[in-house]
C-alpha cells in the first residue's frame, strides 16, 4: 500500500489494521493553503472542429484511418503528429469529436512540440496539482485502489474525464507516452456518446432534466494525502447538466462520471444514491462502446473529455510509466442543451 498514506501512521490496535483519519484532523491536508484562487469562467474561442472539412480529405491523403471498435476509437497510421499543417490540425479535432479519442505510434513529438501543438486548440489548462504551467506528468496506477479506498476518498480507479469539476471543463486532452512497461499500464475510454444511446427512453428523459455535482473536494484530499503535492486551487463543486449537446457534432452525451460526480442537484441523497449506483453499472458494462489501448513509448492518445471518459488500468508491474498530458480549456458545460 501507498506508504505515504496518513491512515498508515494510526493502526488500530485491536485489528492491526489503520484507522481512517477525517481530514480536518491531518496536519498535512488542515494546514495546506492553495497559492491561487478558485477560477473565473473564462469563454474560449470557437472549437477548431468547427473549422474543418467534415470529408477530412486533407488528413487522410496523408494518415491511414483505422476505427478500433464499432462506436469508439480510431488509430491514424503513416503520420507525424509534428508534420501536421493546421487544416489536417483541424480536421483531427472533428475526428477526435465524432470517435471520441484517437491513437497514434511511434511519434516523433518532443515536449515543446506537444505544447505548441496543441495550443492550436486553445488556451492550455492546468491540473489542481500540476507544477509546470504547461503539461502533467502522468504516471501509473500500481496501488491497490480497493484497498486505498478505505483510508483516502477520492475513487483513483474510477471512470472519469479530465478535472470535470472545473468550471470550464477541458475539451481536448493529449497523452503522449516517453516511458511504458512491456505489459500493463493500459488505459480505456469509454463513449459518452453510446453510455446516452443506451439508456433508455424514460431514462432519458428523467436524466436529461437533471444536474450532476461535480467536486474536486475528494481528489483534493487524495492528492495532499496519498501523492504528497499541494493543490494549486482550493476544493471546488460545480453542477454540470447530466446530459449535454456536443457544441460542434450536435450529438447528446452522458455527462456523468465515477470519479468526480458524488450526486444529483435535483435529487435528495438516497435518491442520488441509487443513481449513482446505476450509473456505476452503466459505465463498467459499456464494452460495447469502450476501447482499451496498449500504450507503447512514443504512442500518443488525443481525446475529447466532452464525450469520452477514461481510466488507467491498474497494475503491478515494476517498469517506469511515465507520460506527458496536455489539456486545453473547454467552454462551460450549458443547460439547457443550446443545441
Amino acid at each position: 500500500m501507498a506508504t505515504g498514506l496518513e491512515a498508515l501512521k494510526h493502526i488500530s490496535p485491536d485489528s492491526g489494521f489503520p484507522t481512517t483519519l477525517h481530514p480536518h484532523f491531518s496536519e498535512k491536508i488542515k494546514n495546506h493553503v492553495p497559492p491561487d484562487p478558485v477560477r473565473e469562467q473564462i469563454f474560449p474561442d470557437k472549437d477548431r472542429a468547427a473549422f474543418a472539412d467534415p470529408e477530412k480529405k486533407a488528413l487522410f491523403a496523408v494518415a491511414k484511418r483505422a476505427d478500433l471498435t464499432e462506436s469508439i476509437g480510431t488509430l491514424l497510421e503513416n503520420v507525424q503528429l509534428s508534420q501536421l499543417n493546421p487544416q489536417q490540425l483541424d480536421e483531427l479535432a472533428l475526428l477526435v469529436n465524432e470517435r471520441g479519442v484517437v491513437f497514434f505510434r511511434n511519434q516523433d513529438l518532443t515536449t515543446e512540440q506537444q505544447v505548441k501543438l496543441f495550443e492550436h486548440y486553445g488556451i492550455l489548462d492546468r491540473h489542481p496539482a500540476q507544477k509546470d504551467v504547461r503539461h502533467v506528468v502522468i504516471r501509473g496506477n500500481k496501488e491497490d485502489h480497493r484497498e486505498i479506498a478505505k483510508y483516502t476518498p477520492w475513487p483513483s480507479g474510477e471512470w472519469h474525464a479530465d478535472t470535470s469539476f472545473e468550471i470550464n471543463p477541458p475539451s481536448y486532452s493529449m497523452l503522449r507516452m516517453e516511458e511504458h512497461p512491456p505489459v500493463g499500464g493500459d488505459t480505456a475510454w469509454v463513449s459518452g456518446y453510446g453510455l446516452y444511446d443506451t439508456l433508455s427512453d424514460a431514462m432519458k428523459k428523467f436524466v436529461e432534466g437533471l444536474h450532476a455535482v461535480h467536486t474536486s473536494r475528494l481528489q483534493y484530499d487524495t492528492i495532499l494525502d496519498l501523492w504528497g503535492v499541494g493543490p494549486n486551487r482550493p476544493p471546488i463543486d460545480s453542477h454540470h447538466p447530466a446530459v449535454r449537446t456536443h457544441p460542434v457534432t450536435g450529438l447528446k452525451a452522458l455527462n456523468v462520471n465515477t470519479g468526480f460526480v458524488t450526486g444529483f442537484a435535483e435529487l435528495k441523497k438516497y435518491e442520488s444514491d441509487k443513481l449513482l449506483d446505476f450509473f456505476a453499472y452503466h459505465l463498467h458494462s459499456a464494452d460495447d462502446h469502450s476501447v482499451r489501448w496498449k500504450w507503447e513509448v512514443g504512442s500518443v492518445a488525443i481525446w475529447d473529455n466532452r464525450c469520452v471518459l477514461h481510466r488507467v488500468i491498474p497494475g503491478s508491474y515494476e517498469a517506469p510509466r511515465r507520460g506527458i498530458r496536455t489539456t486545453v480549456f473547454g467552454e462551460k458545460r450549458e443547460w439547457p442543451p443550446l443545441f
